[in-house]
């Protein structure tokens, strides 16, 4: 359908089109009380089309389609886009014919494989039994092509396979969890016996004690996983649509110092611990972007609409490769200098109450721990915490010195999959705002 797609292109001078096409497979695997639950594959392709007629636009989709569907349903959307009001900023579609080297990539649906996947299960489960834990969670992997064309000439292709296992281990006797993950698209980077003992020496800080602790400000230690979905979320005022309605928190600072020195984060889709990406929803070739330096905040996220419109350089960044840079401590290190703190092992039900202050309230979930004296002691209750999120980046004061790869998915729809590498960090004044009550 490639080719007959970039006709189509050709067949209708007067209008602007953009053509969107997925393929895409996946090898499902949920897991529960340590036993298969069930393994899903499927396959779809999806057509995401959208046409613009003085300035005026209209979307649409289909699902397997064939070529006389996309043609039928291009004649109805240009009856429909006639009727609708025209945007007066939008000025082209994407423009930018730079290809990136569009590598094959081997099919991790084939290479894990179900047989694989399930001793990996067994093994892990077989860990932590003897602690009275079961294990659950998600082991996905898919394989995806998409081809980006329009009226401008684009014809790219990007093909993906990420992985996506979270294995959640949960106390028989207490509801305790603890939460370990892998991710990235080289299964060949996947250590099992490392695994296997991070996921135990959770388990067996999961024995001590359960706890609350007093709303007040605490020295934390944050989980990778815990500073990438802060990251993620401060992506929103990375973004120019943000920055365009006001809502950024970078608005007038870029160049300016906001962040300590030992700050940086980039959005690198070549970092070969993550999963890969060649373009971002535009067609623009997507390379590696500073967006904070050194505590700079260096670059906006500027794709085609918001780059034209706000006459910014387009540089391709998609937010779907956050990069932090590691520092010089251990964790260990990190832990032994609290005195009287939390090790929080992840966010849950994080929601903006004011994105340009970015302002959030959440949860704490899978392994909260006391900090006593340089030491893990206690299961701390889940805890409510209200932050801002640039506070708690301003707050970080020793940095890891090393970095893990953290997998995000929405999992709906087509089950977006995509990474984040971030090292633990240990962050003064967390603000706890309340106790739950409840493991």
């Amino acid at each position: 359908m490639r080719k007959e797609l970039i006709d189509l292109c050709k067949k209708h001078p007067d209008l602007k089109i953009s053509f969107i096409l997925y393929e895409w497979e996946t090898d499902f695997l949920r897991f529960f009380q340590s036993m298969t639950n069930y393994n899903i594959s499927k396959t779809s392709i999806s057509l995401q089309t959208t046409i613009y007629k003085d300035k005026k636009s209209f979307t649409f989709t289909l699902k397997d389609p064939t070529i006389e569907q996309v043609i039928a349903k291009l004649e109805e959307a240009q009856i429909i886009v006639d009727k609708l009001p025209a945007d007066p900023n939008f000025i082209d579609l994407e423009d930018n014919m730079e290809k990136s080297h569009e590598f094959d990539k081997i099919n991790n649906i084939v290479k894990v494989g179900l047989e694989n996947k399930i001793a990996i299960l067994q093994k892990l489960a077989d860990a932590v039994a003897e602690y009275k834990f079961k294990i659950f969670g998600t082991f996905i992997c898919n394989y995806t092509t998409r081809y980006i064309i329009n009226s401008n000439g684009l014809d790219k292709r990007e093909i993906n396979s990420p992985i996506y296992f979270e294995c959640k281990a949960v106390s028989d006797e207490n509801e305790v969890t603890i939460l370990e993950v892998f991710g990235g698209e080289d299964f060949a980077k996947f250590d099992l016996e490392k695994f296997e003992k991070s996921i135990v020496r959770k388990v067996e800080a999961a024995q001590n004690e359960i706890v609350d602790v007093e709303a007040g400000e605490y020295d934390v230690i944050l989980a990778p996983r815990c500073i990438g979905e802060y990251i993620d979320y401060l992506q929103n005022s990375m973004q120019c649509a943000s920055l365009d309605n006001g809502q950024s928190f970078f608005e007038g600072k870029q160049g300016k110092l906001l962040f300590p020195k030992n700050i940086t984060i980039s959005d690198n889709p070549k970092d070969p611990e993550l999963i890969n990406f060649d373009y971002n929803a535009d067609g623009h070739i997507y390379q590696n972007v500073p967006i904070i330096e050194n505590g700079v905040f260096k670059n906006f996220m500027v794709g085609n609409y918001y780059g034209r419109k706000l006459k910014m350089k387009r540089n391709g960044a998609n937010g779907s490769a956050m990069v932090m840079e590691t520092g010089d401590k251990s964790l260990e290190e990190m832990i032994g200098s609290i005195k009287n703190g939390l090790y929080i092992s992840s966010l849950h039900y994080m929601n903006f109450i004011n994105p340009k202050e970015t302002s959030v309230t959440g949860l704490t979930r899978d392994g909260t721990f006391l900090i006593e004296d340089g030491k893990i002691t206690k299961v701390v209750n889940n805890l409510r915490f209200t932050e801002k999120i640039s506070d708690v980046i301003e707050a970080i004061y020793q940095i890891e010195n090393q970095a893990y790869t953290i997998p995000y998915s929405n999992n709906y729809g087509e089950f977006s999959i995509y990474s984040a590498r971030m090292p633990h960090v240990a962050v003064k004044n967390f603000k706890i705002s309340s106790s739950t009550k409840t493991i």
